[in-house]
């Protein structure tokens, strides 16, 4: 009798055990904030507290699902739609002054009289010389409420005094396409650096330029291209692809599909079409890429893509903060995944540039496998191509390790390059653009002097900044083209003077402008004649 007394005591212990263990989890987490409130030692800050809860929790799941605050989705949203109350200049910060580098040619500052080289010393009468203050700070200060002034004191070179300006702001298109011109008489160019509530417009508006120009052929830059709104790439889908052609479909949690198709009002259905991809172009980018290559519609040129296919969905809490929660994964039109994988954690996930160039990927072709089961087909052509990580280019560029070196990054970020720049045409603007009248003179004939190349050698090393040595002919090269890049920028009014001088030295744009010069070449990668694959690897390698 003894002895059933203790097992009943037993298996009462592990029933109230086992209620406990199942507690309502909802319940667990609001007696665990009740907890923390009655007994930590020092005054709770409950919104803190629970902000960092849900990040946790969301940061357990995968890399994308995140928490937004409101103060954080004010600012996404206005980036997104594609404006902002601003006055129309591009500036730099040099020696702790503001100096204006770039002016809208139809914006509030170019019709109140502001011209390149002004120095900004105060705004509504605070002084922004001499204390200290960053890039963000001044933005802030110029940007504000549309329709309503704001004050500028201006130093201007040859004059006496200070001027006074009052530019009243107004709504300043933050553009999603960074460039478009015509690199020569039939081949146009577009850069697209995010996907944004505009970016349909502005790449409708684009094509019809550049095909009034004579554009027959296209280079689509999405290098560095982070993604952004999924409604927008299928716009620019639309463009190229004819009507009804499915640009990607995504599938939830329950299995729930839904595919998303062209509606058939593009610019460029046909013509011949390159697209530019890097380690960097993720999300939005690469539903576009991929149902480019899928229909056999484009060749994709430069290296493999981030590999991000999953698909966040938004939801607002009652203060006004997002819980961006993954809701499905999307997939190409041949059937791939590109959504690489995630299981280490999001530490290892986003380390995944340094795997790559220190495996060669990034540097050499050639260096990646997979298997077999993650083989699919172009819908056209019938090329192999692969998914569960990125798009694989159909020709791949090796990375540029001067332009992506740590040591030109610290460069660029310390001014010094902005700085030299901008004093050399601050001195001898009248006599640069006697020389050079137009930017297409410039580009063609201006090259950087070695006594500007040795000063940033030098100003380097005296910021304590390490350079390779002013002997390193590629570093030499690197850091002429950013010098004559932000030069071009301040001598001649318009855009995308500076990205034009970047793609003269670009691989991946050279590349481009081959095949597009080729048809032979072009036709030869766009039908899978020159790709060649191991049996045993599923390995590409590029003839």
């Amino acid at each position: 009798m003894k002895g059933k007394k203790i097992l009943w005591s037993m298996l009462l212990l592990l029933i109230g055990y086992n209620a406990q263990a199942q507690m309502n989890p909802k319940i667990k987490l609001q007696d665990a904030l009740k907890l923390i409130q009655d007994n930590y030692v020092d005054p709770v800050n409950d919104e803190q507290v629970v902000d960092v809860a849900i990040k946790a929790m969301l940061s357990d799941l995968d890399p994308h699902s995140s928490y937004i605050s409101r103060e954080e989705v004010e600012a996404m949203n206005a980036s997104m739609a594609g404006s902002f109350a601003g006055i129309g200049i591009q500036f730099a910060m040099v020696a702790d002054s503001t100096f204006v580098t770039g002016i809208n040619a139809d914006g509030p500052a170019a019709r109140a009289g502001l011209q390149v080289g002004d120095q900004i010393t105060k705004v509504d009468g605070k002084l922004i010389f001499g204390v200290g203050l960053k890039n963000q700070d001044v933005m802030n200060r110029l940007r504000g409420e549309k329709g309503k002034a704001v004050e500028l004191s201006v130093v201007r070179k040859f004059q006496p005094a200070p001027l006074t300006f009052n530019v009243v702001r107004a709504q300043i298109a933050e553009l999603s396409i960074t460039s478009c011109y015509m690199v020569n008489k039939n081949i146009g160019y577009i850069a697209l650096s995010i996907f944004s509530q505009s970016t349909r417009r502005e790449m409708d508006e684009a094509l019809k330029k550049l095909k009034a120009q004579g554009m027959t052929k296209l280079i689509l830059d999405l290098q560095s291209n982070g993604g952004g709104l999924v409604e927008a790439a299928i716009g620019v889908a639309d463009e190229f692809l004819s009507k009804e052609k499915m640009v990607f479909y995504s599938v939830t949690n329950s299995g729930v599909k839904d595919h998303y198709l062209t509606g058939g009002f593009g610019q460029f259905n046909t013509g011949d079409l390159v697209v530019l991809i890097d380690e960097s172009t993720a999300s939005s980018s690469e539903i576009l890429t991929g149902a480019l290559q899928d229909w056999d519609r484009a060749v994709i040129v430069g290296r493999r893509s981030f590999g991000k296919g999953l698909m966040q969905k938004g939801l607002q809490l009652a203060d006004g903060s997002v819980i961006r929660l993954t809701a499905a994964r999307y997939y190409t039109p041949s059937g791939r995944s590109i959504q690489k994988p995630y299981a280490k954690g999001k530490t290892d996930y986003f380390e995944d540039f340094n795997r790559r160039m220190a495996s060669g990927e990034l540097t050499e072709g050639g260096h990646i496998n997979f298997p077999d089961s993650l083989r699919y087909s172009t819908l056209v052509n019938k090329r192999t191509v692969y998914g569960g990580g990125g798009i694989m280019p159909d020709k791949f560029v090796a990375i540029d390790t001067a332009l992506y070196s740590a040591w030109l990054n610290k460069l660029m970020n310390s001014g010094l390059v902005t700085a030299a720049a901008f004093n050399d045409v601050q001195q001898n603007r009248e006599s640069l653009l006697k020389t050079y009248p137009t930017f297409e003179s410039f580009n063609e004939s201006f090259t950087i002097r070695n006594a500007m190349l040795n000063h940033i050698f030098d100003s380097a090393t005296a910021r304590k900044i390490k350079l390779p040595a002013k002997t390193d002919v590629a570093a030499q090269k690197a850091i002429a083209v950013e010098l004559k890049a932000e030069m071009a920028d301040m001598l001649y009014v318009g855009k995308s003077y500076a990205i034009q001088v970047r793609n003269e030295a670009n691989n991946s744009f050279d590349t481009a402008l081959s095949l597009l010069k080729s048809q032979a070449d072009y036709n030869g990668l766009l039908d899978g004649k020159q790709t060649t694959k191991t049996k045993s690897t599923g390995k590409i390698s590029k003839k």
